[in-house]
C-alpha cells in the first residue's frame, strides 16, 4: 500500500476535528476522498503531506511515518492544495524552473517540456502566473505537483476553475496518472468521482462512514447515484 493511514486523530484545543480515522490508497488506483465542508478532509490531507502533525494515531507513505520521516514523505508526494499558492510574478517557465532547483531534477528542461505538455500549458508558459486566468493558474500548480514524478498525489479540487474542455483533460491526465501512481482526490463534483476513482471514502465530522470500492459502495445502497448515497451518509451522522 502506498498510503496507510491507522487511527489518525487531530485535535485543535477542545475540538476533535479528525477522529481516529483508517484507510489505505493502492499503487495503481484513485482514492476518492469526500465529505462536507467542515468534515476533516484538508485537515487530513495536510498530515498526510506533513504540514501539520497528527495529535495521535499514524501515517505512512511508501513506508515513510509522516512524524518520523518527514523530508522522505515530502520527496514522495504531489500536493495540489485547493488554494493553489504561486509565485504570481514568475513567469510559467520560470515557475517551473524554480519547483525544479527544489526538487533536484536532473534534466530540468526536458521534464520542464514534458510537464507544460501533459497539462496543456503551452500557449501560456511564457506569460506570468498573475495575467492567467484561474483555470490556467490551477494547471499551473499541477505541473509544480507532478514536476517531480512523485509516486503519491494528493489531490485538492484539482479541476477548480476550469472550463468544461479543460476539466475533461485533466480527468484524463488524473486517470493516466492512476495507473502507476496512488492518488488521493478530494471534490465535492460527484460525477468526477463517478468517471475516474476505484475507491470512495466519505468522511463526516471527523469520522470516516463509508470505504468501499465504488461499485461495491453502489451495491450495497442499492444502485443508488454516488450523489444520493453521500447524502444519505453525511446527513444522518
Amino acid at each position: 500500500m502506498s498510503v496507510q493511514v491507522h487511527q489518525i486523530t487531530k485535535i485543535y484545543d477542545k475540538q476533535k476535528v479528525v477522529d481516529q480515522i483508517s484507510f489505505t490508497a493502492e499503487t495503481g488506483k484513485i482514492l476518492g476522498f469526500l465529505g462536507p465542508n467542515g468534515a476533516g478532509k484538508s485537515t487530513t490531507m495536510k498530515m498526510l503531506t506533513c504540514f501539520i502533525p497528527p495529535t495521535s494515531g499514524s501515517a505512512s507513505i511508501c513506508g515513510f511515518d509522516i512524524v518520523e520521516k518527514p523530508m522522505e514523505v515530502r520527496r514522495l508526494i504531489g500536493y495540489l492544495p485547493e488554494h493553489n499558492p504561486l509565485y504570481l510574478d514568475l513567469y510559467v517557465q520560470e515557475s517551473l524552473y524554480f519547483m525544479a532547483s527544489i526538487h533536484q531534477i536532473a534534466n530540468k528542461k526536458k521534464r520542464i517540456r514534458d510537464v507544460i505538455e501533459q497539462v496543456g500549458l503551452g500557449d501560456q508558459q511564457h506569460k506570468k502566473i498573475a495575467d492567467l486566468s484561474k483555470g490556467y493558474r490551477q494547471r499551473v500548480g499541477f505541473a509544480q505537483s507532478i514536476l517531480h514524478d512523485p509516486q503519491v498525489l494528493i489531490l485538492d479540487e484539482p479541476t477548480s476553475g476550469l472550463d468544461p474542455n479543460q476539466i475533461t483533460g485533466i480527468r484524463q491526465l488524473i486517470r493516466n496518472l492512476g495507473k502507476t501512481k496512488s492518488i488521493i482526490l478530494s471534490t465535492h463534483i460527484m460525477q468526477e468521482v463517478d468517471a475516474i476513482c476505484d475507491q470512495v471514502v466519505i468522511i463526516n465530522k471527523g469520522h470516516i462512514v463509508a470505504n468501499k470500492p465504488i461499485d461495491d459502495l453502489k451495491r450495497a445502497y442499492h444502485g443508488k447515484s454516488l450523489e444520493d448515497i453521500f447524502i444519505a451518509t453525511t446527513n444522518n451522522y
